[in-house]
């Protein structure tokens, strides 16, 4: 097994490859990390502490569609969160295109998706602004789009309700809001990070934020390899 990581300023990455039993090449640019995941030289590839901004423009080239969601763990209980990137899920298509990847990501992970979209306000929060009601709106709009292709429930503003009923795949608003749950629970709350998936690419590659310490960035190289291993089947 083979993972390719990149190294930026937070020298935690670093010492997160010395403590797995697989090999692990260290990158010190957003190129050539990429030419590894792409060219296929890696079996899989963890942005570690480089740029994020750089690294995704680049994959958009080939895949314009990608989108990140995290994989987080409260208490045993693992979900994804998405989307996490702040230029990511601005649309209604391109949050369904979301939900299709990370279902499908699910499944193969072997769980059973359950799909929590979250919105703006309260049900009875419709008149308090108009920004809060056309957030209200389009996750309403994008439940019945998908309540037919998958298990589907729209809990508005409460996401913990969300994480209590056991969604394994939570959609936050939009990118922004996205990111800030995940600095929100990970970086200053306690929840473990294995890292973001990237989806809607063929190959493995998972994001990490550049203030992960070095736990999380063991978290997401074990998660790399169990994808790989996955993949091999």
């Amino acid at each position: 097994m083979k993972i390719a990581a990149g190294v930026g300023k937070n020298l935690a990455i670093v010492q997160a490859a010395q403590k797995v039993d697989f090999e692990i090449i260290l990158t010190k640019s957003e190129d050539e990390l990429l030419d590894l995941v792409l060219n296929g030289n890696v079996d899989a590839g963890i942005r570690g502490s480089l740029s994020a901004s750089h690294f995704m423009s680049k994959i958009r080239e080939n895949y314009p569609e990608v989108s990140r969601a995290s994989l987080l763990e409260l208490k045993g209980h693992k979900f994804l969160l998405a989307p996490v990137g702040i230029d990511e899920g601005d649309t209604l298509e391109k949050k369904e295109k979301i939900i299709d990847n990370g279902v499908q990501f699910l499944k193969e992970m072997g769980l059973e998706p359950k799909v929590a979209i979250l919105s703006g306000g309260r049900p009875q929060d419709r008149g308090r602004s108009p920004l809060i009601d056309s957030s209200i709106d389009e996750a309403e709009q994008l439940t019945m789009i998908t309540k037919d292709k998958y298990r589907v429930k729209h809990y508005f503003i409460l996401i913990e309700d969300a994480v209590s009923d056991g969604a394994n795949l939570i959609l936050a608003p939009d990118g922004i809001c996205g990111n800030l749950i995940f600095r929100s629970l990970v970086l200053i709350g306690s929840i473990k990070s294995h890292g973001a998936v990237t989806l809607g690419i063929k190959e493995i590659f998972i994001d990490t934020s550049r203030s992960q310490n070095e736990e999380g960035y063991l978290r997401a190289l074990k998660l790399a390899e169990k994808l790989a291993k996955l993949r091999k089947k």
